[in-house]
């Protein structure tokens, strides 16, 4: 391990690796754990209906193995090598021939590219560690919150409650007053804002699952750095809404996710550091 603190860049190397394969395994839980909860929500409509079902095949983030969705053929190891499978099968199912999306080795290299950075950034430690973890989170509730408009509590919650901890034992440079007033003040501003809109509207402006990212960009950055966070994602949500809808993807009245737009601006001000300028006056 001495070396890895001693050579900056052989420990950006393995950080970038041990990201390349962690973004294989991210790819797996964003097309699961949606499906994990639309099943245990059926399966709780079931039982609240007396329903009687015979029970299902395990599904779950190992079960089963993974596999291709077109032909339901499991995938050697061969085929599991981030990046290298897809460039070497062209982009196909090794089986059927299936095209397989450019997104699961764009999502490897970008884990890679993150650890990478955080590596650099913070050195080979914990604290790096903790950036890349959370990191790695945004990333995965991004790409979630994209295909299903969902934010789920399994991932937002724990990275609340992971930031504060991280500020409690000094492993992030944040005061832990801090992180704690950024969690109730990311999740209060969102709360009043979409108070206030539906109180004018009558319409749902915006889910719970974005009071709780907030809160939890606001755990791991501090209060004094949401204003930034929210002025960059709202910015950022005009101009891909505004993009939507020249290309006719977007229709007038249509939600659009807003949790990517917070994820984006969350890991800028954490590139930057922001959060160490603001609480050193």
């Amino acid at each position: 391990m001495d070396i890895l603190f001693s050579h900056p860049y052989l420990g950006c190397i393995v950080a970038a690796l041990m990201g390349l394969q962690l973004g294989s395994f991210l790819n797996v839980v964003v097309w699961r754990l949606p499906l994990m909860m639309q099943r245990q929500w059926e399966a709780e409509c079931a039982e609240l209906h007396g329903a009687i079902s015979e029970p299902a095949q395990a599904f779950n983030l190992s079960k089963p193995r993974s596999h291709c969705p077109a032909c339901k053929t499991s995938l050697r190891a061969a085929d599991l090598v981030p990046v290298l499978s897809y460039l070497w099968l062209k982009g196909k199912c090794a089986h059927c021939g299936v095209a397989v999306s450019v997104r699961y080795p764009l999502v490897e290299l970008a884990m890679a590219l993150l650890w990478g950075f955080c590596a650099w950034r913070w050195g080979f430690s914990v604290e790096a560690l903790a950036w890349a973890g959370f990191g790695s989170v945004l990333v995965t509730l991004a790409l979630i919150d994209a295909d299903t408009m969902l934010l789920p509590d399994s991932l937002t919650l724990p990275l609340l409650w992971t930031g504060i901890l991280c500020a409690s034992f000094g492993v992030v440079q944040l005061p832990l007053l801090q992180s704690v007033w950024g969690a109730a003040a990311g999740y209060g501003v969102l709360w009043a804002v979409q108070a206030v809109f539906k109180l004018i509207t009558g319409k749902q402006g915006m889910g719970e699952g974005d009071y709780k990212l907030l809160a939890a960009l606001g755990a791991w950055l501090g209060w004094m750095v949401l204003p930034m966070v929210v002025l960059i994602a709202s910015l950022l949500g005009v101009v891909v809404a505004l993009g939507m809808r020249w290309q006719g993807s977007l229709k007038a009245g249509e939600p659009l996710p807003f949790g990517p737009s917070l994820v984006v601006a969350g890991l800028v001000c954490a590139a930057v550091d922001l959060h160490s300028g603001l609480y050193s006056f």
